[in-house]
């Protein structure tokens, strides 16, 4: 039975969307595969690590039969990239097996039982739906995933904090050292839902999410335990980090003192020069900010040092104050906006980075003691 034929590229395509979950090493071989499931034209894969399970539907040339089995995700997709991307290729059902062929290539491939596959049992208690533009939603987890914790005990911080309330999304990651919020406008108006999403989760939808068109919209529902995206054809569902969040808006400091805007661009590179002579495990830079002059300096255990200096717009007290440079070099980053703010209180206060005219983002950077 032909499962499907069609060029090398659509069926690369497909596979390769549900495939960012597959690991390559697991306890249950099974899940290295990819559950196909044909009903006449339309062919469905999906994937699962039985945290995440995502699936697609697309229609294929091929034998209108109906048809389930699993077959190895990687070795397909290592097939199909192997072969030139204007081929037609064919995948053929035969007893226990998947033959793909391809021009004069031919690769027969071993299969698992579909009832074997352990599909995710979904939540029953899903809150209402809401919608955004991917774009919206793959630029709010930039402005933030950097931030999250990565293996912390603290494993609610191995993660994104997703809050819709009224007509806000706002999208919250800290690893106790530094903290990063980004918020959208929602069309409609919805009850608050707070869960939080795990870090491969955040990962892999930061993946999928395409840049698009306005009206490529992502449809998001939250249960207890659960939580559903619906995209591009595609249907994502996760389980959630258990655990409450510490509470963000205790730790974005108000009132500050002083503030100054600066280009982003000539501030990055400038950390990033001063970044090459810090320690591997000490990445301290000092900040000294006084009237008209910033001045960024580093060091090392060997004694070497580095300084650069920034004119700026400043007109308060002299603060001389220590940070991670990765951390503010993160931020920079993954802006894309040609100036920055930076509201500053005293020495031993955090830094808050802002975007001028968005209240949308915030960056909360802990000093160090250098």
């Amino acid at each position: 039975m032909i499962v499907l034929k069609a060029p090398q590229d659509q069926v690369l395509t497909a596979l390769q969307a549900v495939s960012g979950i597959v690991e390559r090493r697991h306890t249950l071989p099974i899940l290295a595969n990819v559950l196909i499931r044909k009903t006449g034209h339309r062919v469905e894969l999906t994937t699962s690590d039985l945290e995440i399970q995502v699936r697609t539907a697309v229609e294929f040339d091929g034998d209108a039969g109906d048809l389930s089995t699993t077959v190895g995700a990687r070795k397909l997709i290592d097939i199909l990239r192997s072969l030139p991307s204007d081929q037609t290729v064919s995948l053929t059902s035969n007893q226990s097996k998947l033959t793909l062929q391809g021009g004069k290539s031919r690769f027969t491939l071993q299969t698992l039982p579909a009832d074997d596959f352990p599909l995710v049992q979904e939540a029953a208690d899903f809150g209402p739906a809401f919608s955004v533009p991917q774009k919206v939603l793959k630029g709010l987890i930039n402005q933030v995933h950097f931030a999250m914790a990565v293996h912390d005990i603290r494993y609610y911080l191995n993660g994104i904090l997703f809050v819709a309330e009224g007509k806000t999304l706002t999208l919250v990651a800290t690893d106790g050292h530094r903290l990063a919020l980004a918020q959208s406008e929602l069309e409609t108006d919805i009850p608050k839902q707070e869960v939080i999403l795990p870090r491969k989760t955040v990962l892999e939808l930061q993946r999928l999410l395409k840049d698009g068109k306005e009206d490529d919209a992502i449809e998001m529902r939250f249960a207890g335990n659960q939580a559903k995206f619906s995209f591009s054809g595609m249907e994502f569902v996760t389980k959630l980090v258990e655990g409450k969040f510490p509470d963000y808006n205790r730790v974005i400091p108000k009132n500050h003192k002083f503030r100054l805007t600066l280009g982003r661009a000539p501030l990055l590179a400038s950390l990033q020069r001063a970044a090459i002579l810090t320690s591997e495990k000490f990445k301290a830079v000092r900040l000294t900010f006084e009237p008209g002059l910033l001045s960024i300096a580093s060091s090392n255990a060997e004694q070497e040092e580095a300084k650069e200096e920034i004119e700026i717009d400043y007109g308060g007290d002299k603060i001389e104050t220590g940070f991670n440079v990765t951390y503010l070099m993160d931020a920079l980053a993954n802006m894309s906006q040609d100036m920055v703010c930076i509201d500053l209180n005293d020495s031993a206060s955090s830094a808050l980075i802002t975007i001028p005219e968005n209240n949308g983002f915030k960056y909360v950077v802990m000093p160090m003691r250098i």
